[in-house]
């Protein structure tokens, strides 16, 4: 059954977009790749984003950073209201988080990537780089499942009965941080199983849309803002429901918030609030994990692995490449 292909990018001169987010997201991650196991975090980091950057700027729309490394003042490149692009093509937003999972890439341990949203100008929430609380679940329950107001007994329990299984036949995946104790053992009271991560919220949320393979029905907690935005934009593509609020608890954070247009400071967002419109998301492995395949470095060889979802057609795809270019540079 084919479905419609409508919204910003069905013209077939931006509908190429696709692969050149491929390129965007491959670049960020094959450069933060050469320093994985390094321990070197801020290194790592700073390479996926110049590396990010350079895509971009040749990329053939009039784009502005709305999800970025921070704002303009403490990220020297890809803040919140750059600009990027040649000029020439489509007005869109754009979420990058250049490196997810910086400690993971620093550590080689599992799941460290780089992705990015494009959405349609106007169509992602603009939010600054402060904390978030959310909750997510995957497709296939009714509408309402699950509310960020409610107590973690409340939302597990809710969700098992959707599931048709009891309390302990859920899993919660949640960041394991010390802000999160209280959490934690709410939901342990219930029965339910938790899967702790040291980092990478944005796969954690993407985990929940698959749970017969990653074993994990919903994320719990609160993380960055920007990574919420860009998970949204995932689950507009795939399907699911997610609720976010931001964490603005100072007189600096509101007022920051207040520049970007933000004037209720205690708003629970949804998400379609989050990401709206026609949304592309492309994400490259660094390091190999449950969703993706990290790079991998052969002699005159370089292997990637990215993932694009497409909101207005549902379509997932998968992209195994093999980069043979002078240099290995991405291609």
């Amino acid at each position: 059954m084919s479905v419609a292909n409508t919204g910003i990018f069905s013209d077939p001169t931006a509908r190429g977009l696709t692969l050149e987010l491929v390129r965007v997201t491959e670049a960020a991650a094959i450069a933060a790749a050469r320093l994985r196991g390094q321990g070197r975090e801020k290194e790592a980091d700073q390479a996926a984003v110049d590396a990010m950057r350079a895509e971009l700027m040749v990329l053939p729309i009039e784009g502005s950073v709305v999800i970025g490394e921070g704002e303009r003042d403490e990220a020297p490149m890809l803040y919140i209201g750059e600009r990027v692009g040649t000029g020439n093509g489509p007005s869109v937003d754009i979420a990058v988080d250049p490196l997810e999972g910086t400690t993971l890439c620093a550590k080689d341990m599992p799941g460290a990537i780089a992705v990015m949203a494009l959405a349609e100008r106007g169509t992602l929430l603009a939010a600054p780089d402060v904390y978030m609380q959310k909750i997510a679940i995957g497709p296939g329950y009714p509408p309402g499942t699950v509310d960020l107001d409610w107590s973690p007994a409340k939302n597990i329990a809710s969700l098992a009965r959707a599931k048709g299984v009891e309390p302990s036949g859920i899993t919660a995946i949640i960041l394991d941080r010390p802000r999160h104790m209280d959490l934690i053992a709410a939901v342990r009271d219930t029965g339910a199983g938790i899967r702790l991560i040291s980092d990478g919220d944005i796969a954690a949320i993407i985990h929940c849309t698959r749970p017969d393979e990653t074993g994990v029905d919903i994320y719990m907690g609160t993380g960055a803002a920007p990574e919420g935005v860009i998970a949204a934009s995932v689950l507009r593509c795939i399907g699911g429901q997610m609720q976010g609020r931001l964490i603005l608890d100072s007189a600096d954070r509101r007022a920051r918030a207040a520049k970007m247009g933000i004037t209720d400071p205690g708003r629970k967002y949804d998400m379609h609030d989050l990401a709206r419109g026609d949304v592309i998301v492309a994400a490259t492995g660094v390091t190999t994990g449950a969703l993706l395949s990290g790079v991998r470095f052969r002699p005159g060889i370089i292997e990637t692995e990215t993932v694009v979802y497409r909101s207005n057609t549902g379509t997932i795809r998968r992209i195994a490449c093999e980069h043979r270019q002078p240099g290995n540079a991405p291609g």
